[in-house]
């Protein structure tokens, strides 16, 4: 059984909502200042992220990268004396 994991992708460029529709409801779809568009959303097993990257690629849109997102680590550790 493939475990569901969260991706972030990076797009060039700040695509119409027409273009992410698909992705609307199972990605959070962020504008960045520098350019670039940023997609975070859990996909179940690889044929779900080829099945995404084929539609992102079917409307001419460039990727620029595909990761693993990871939530923000906690540092648990004590920072000073009791």
């Amino acid at each position: 059984m493939s475990r569901r994991t969260t991706y972030e992708i990076v797009l060039r460029g700040h695509p119409s909502v027409r273009l992410l529709r698909p992705l609307v409801d199972d990605f959070a779809i962020d504008a960045v200042a520098d350019g670039t568009t940023r997609l975070i959303g859990i996909v179940g097993d690889p044929a779900h992220l080829h099945g995404i990257v084929a539609h992102l690629t079917s409307v001419n849109l460039e990727i620029v990268s595909i990761t693993p997102a990871h939530p923000p680590h906690n540092d648990t550790t004590s920072k000073g004396t009791s």
